[in-house]
């Protein structure tokens, strides 16, 4: 178990674990009483009711340091994230709406990493009084860039649509479901592509 910015949440058994999808939570608030955080920890134990293995890390705990290329950092946050994202076969993001953005938390999460969320499926969270809409699409476009997939959907949580609802929780229990399924499905074609001498695929270039 991680000490530090990171934890698992009660998941299958040993048996079952390696052929398990395994999500990675990432909570992108600062706040002690998150929304978004609060709805990702749903959404995960959504996803473990369809066989998935979860673990969610805090950037709030983890309290990474500034991206800097080429800067190599003895930040014990840092080796954990870092461990958490190669453990990881999916990812959802969550985040409080800042500005119409996603929180520079999150932002300087994903500046750390590129080739390590090509071909993972990814889906999004985020607390907002406006949809979280924008938020949402930076996290995509962030994503996309790293040739990661994502859901065609995302989960706004706050405002007027109250995050514990009926609908709120249809909403989070359908976005682990989904990640679970889709992921799975992602996850084992991408090995299958990486695994083969098939050149028309853009797995070939992380070979």
């Amino acid at each position: 178990m991680h000490n530090i910015g990171s934890m698992p949440i009660e998941s299958p058994g040993e048996s079952s674990k390696e052929q398990a999808l395994k999500i990675l939570g990432v909570s992108g608030s600062m706040s002690k009483t998150s929304q978004s955080a609060a709805a990702l920890k749903h959404a995960l134990l959504a996803a473990q009711s369809h066989g998935a293995v979860t673990r969610l890390l805090d950037l709030r705990s983890a309290d990474l340091p500034m991206f800097r290329p080429g800067e190599i950092s003895d930040s014990p946050g840092l080796k954990v994230a870092m461990e958490d994202v190669e453990w990881a076969d999916a990812f959802v993001l969550a985040t409080p709406d800042y500005h119409g953005s996603m929180s520079g938390a999150l932002k300087n999460f994903l500046d750390y990493h590129w080739k390590e969320l090509a071909g993972k499926l990814f889906g999004y969270l985020c607390a907002s009084h406006e949809n979280g809409l924008l938020p949402m699409e930076q996290m995509r476009v962030a994503v996309r860039q790293c040739y990661g997939w994502s859901l065609p959907y995302g989960v706004s949580v706050g405002g007027d649509d109250a995050m514990f609802s009926t609908a709120g929780e249809a909403r989070l229990r359908m976005l682990g479901r989904d990640l679970s399924v889709y992921g799975k499905l992602i996850r084992d074609q991408f090995k299958r592509d990486l695994e083969s001498d098939i050149a028309q695929t853009f797995a070939a270039r992380y070979r």
